[in-house]
């Protein structure tokens, strides 16, 4: 887990070194282990490193295999790279580290641009052929791993976060209507390949990018599940909840291989509690697990302590438990929307940072439960949108999913921020009408977790855990697990309010009270509800003389939401005034004007 830069010439030039210096430099907490730049003719890469696998300087990056003349930068960590070393030493390759990145090499040496079908693991990566010039830029199946890219006509810069871009320089930071109209649909999200400034890209999830010396270049998607039934299971139940079982073993002992500690961030909720069980059923001992609350505000509770604790005891885990005061989150929103590589609505953001700067202190790996809801269906809206059939699903997905019409996005946005059609409800209308699902919760869930999982959760998870040198992985995002739960019929994944299979395999190995609990999430009140602290700060940042400058939302509005702060929530109970806010600060924040 590190972060990584670089930047590609295409007008005969050579690379802004200092530029990429500047990138690098930005990314220190991704990776406060190590340092490392390459340049070679019109190609220069950067890299932090965080030491996960060969703690050696062997593992230093840029890597270079001088025999197959390719240098590679990684972010990322493959779970088998053992196996895979195994498989390459077979072909009569040697190696001279443990490290994966050096897997990474050998791998694409063997079997070029395919190379990435036989990684398991979360990675982006950019590979340079020394002799043709030749750019491959590479992300995992989920995008979990972040690659930003900015490109004008003479070069391409390209790196882990965003910010990152920013600090080399030239990019075109106005901001981008499409995108705008996504975030404020979608909850702060906003869908590969877009940002919300124009300038700015991201590489797709399972996409490998090659770039020419003159600067054309070909996208490869390598990975696309098949949400439609399998024969071998029928509608068993017991052979769906067996297979199901199976592979999340398998998915939870891929991501303990580290020659350092990890831990579990555990919540107390059904998913990070069935990680913790299956650790312990593998004979993981002493397993460090965490768990944070806060005050609580207006009558709502800020922790799941109870639950945490109950699984703790179960399995007798080293647990840690941390309670923040009111009072420490305004300076925690700062750190937050600093690290964040887009802005993000979802207040856990906050706890996510918070529980990280806590944990990066024990150890540097932890697993977490993010993904489940997606996979299996849990979220409280799916069965509305199964339940409208296969031609009604976009429009009962906007129903249920968005946070307000097209009508009321522009209303919202000055009239020149603003794009004159609905583009997020016609993103999701083509996304459904693609082949390969079978029915309306299918498309459904093909949509989340291959467009908007991706930069909502599992962004959210990267960008506040990478903040504090700490490497998240997602047990519920393996590829196989994914593929399985694709294929597994929507009724199964329905059943018993949402993730009825998880809930049936949970029942086998923890507590009750934790299986049959109402669905919790990580809470903010403090957020939430607009309590006095963050509200200041959001006034502060809405009335700023950056915000009237820009003028990027309606100001008549803008001062009704501020006048009545609980009184504006989108469709789905979300304080609107917080997300115009978030926005807002963030592009404050990163000096954006």
């Amino acid at each position: 887990m590190c972060g990584l830069s670089g930047e590609v010439r295409f007008d005969g030039g050579r690379p802004d070194l200092a530029a990429v210096e500047r990138m690098t430099d930005e990314m220190e907490q991704r990776g406060p282990d190590g340092r490392g730049l390459w340049s070679q003719g019109a190609v220069a890469l950067g890299h932090r490193r965080l030491k996960i696998i060969d703690l050696s300087e062997n593992g230093a990056q840029p890597m270079t295999d001088a025999q197959l003349g390719v240098t590679a930068v990684f972010n990322g960590c493959i779970y088998n790279y053992r196996e895979l070393r195994g498989r390459l030493q077979g072909l009569g390759h040697r190696f001279y580290s443990d490290s994966d990145t050096e897997v990474l090499l050998r791998a694409y040496g063997q079997w070029g641009r395919e190379c990435v079908e036989f990684l398991v693991g979360m990675f982006a990566f950019a590979l340079v052929e020394h002799r043709t010039g030749r750019v491959v830029l590479g992300r995992d199946r989920l995008g979990i791993k972040p690659l930003y890219l900015t490109e004008d006509g003479d070069r391409l810069r390209f790196a882990s976060s965003l910010p990152a871009l920013l600090a080399g320089g030239g990019v075109d930071t106005s901001l981008d209507a499409v995108a705008l109209h996504q975030y404020l649909s979608w909850h702060g999200t906003v869908a590969a390949p877009r940002t919300v400034l124009s300038g700015v890209r991201k590489l797709p999830q399972a996409t490998v990018r090659v770039i020419e010396r003159d600067g054309t270049h070909r996208d490869h998607c390598y990975w696309q599940p098949s949400y439609t039934r399998r024969a071998e299971f029928g509608r068993d139940p017991a052979l769906w909840q067996e297979a199901v079982h199976e592979a999340l073993r398998t998915a939870v002992k891929r991501r303990t291989v580290a020659d350092v500690p990890v831990g579990v961030l555990l919540s107390g909720g059904l998913d990070s509690s069935l990680i913790v069980a299956l650790l312990a059923e593998q004979g993981q001992s002493d397993l460090a697990t965490f768990a944070m609350g806060f005050e609580s505000e207006s009558g709502e509770e800020g922790d799941e302590f109870p639950y945490s604790d109950l699984v703790a005891r179960r399995y007798s885990t080293e647990h840690h438990q941390f309670l923040i005061p009111s009072d420490r989150l305004p300076a925690a929103l700062e750190s937050a929307i600093g690290a964040m590589s887009e802005p993000m609505v979802s207040h856990d953001a906050v706890a996510f940072h918070l529980l990280a700067e806590q944990v990066a202190k024990d150890v540097k790996v932890v697993l977490c439960g993010q993904g489940a809801d997606e996979v299996f269906a849990g979220y409280h809206w799916y069965p509305r949108i199964a339940a409208a059939g296969r031609t009604d699903a976009p429009d009962a997905y906007a129903e249920a999913y968005f946070d307000r019409t097209h009508d009321d996005v522009t209303a919202l946005l000055h009239e020149d921020a603003a794009p004159d059609h609905d583009a997020s409800r016609e993103f999701v209308r083509a996304d459904m009408a693609a082949p390969g699902a079978e029915s309306a919760l299918d498309a459904t869930l093909r949509l989340d977790i291959h467009k908007l999982m991706t930069d909502d959760p599992v962004k959210r998870v990267d960008n506040m855990t990478m903040a504090w040198g700490l490497e998240a992985r997602v047990p519920f995002l393996d590829q196989e697990l994914v593929e399985l739960a694709a294929a597994c019929p929507p009724g199964l994944k329905l059943a018993q309010g949402g993730k009825g299979v998880l809930k049936d395999i949970g029942r086998q190995i923890l507590p009750r009270k934790v299986v049959d609990r109402p669905k919790g999430y990580f809470p903010v009140p403090a957020v939430r509800h607009m309590a006095e602290p963050v509200l200041n700060r959001v006034r502060e940042a809405l009335t700023a003389p950056e915000a009237r400058r820009r003028g990027l939302f309606d100001q008549d509005r803008v001062a009704e939401m501020l006048a009545d702060p609980a009184g504006h929530r989108t469709k789905r109970g979300a304080s609107t005034l917080w997300q115009v806010a978030s926005l807002e600060i963030w592009l404050q924040t990163h000096g954006i004007t």
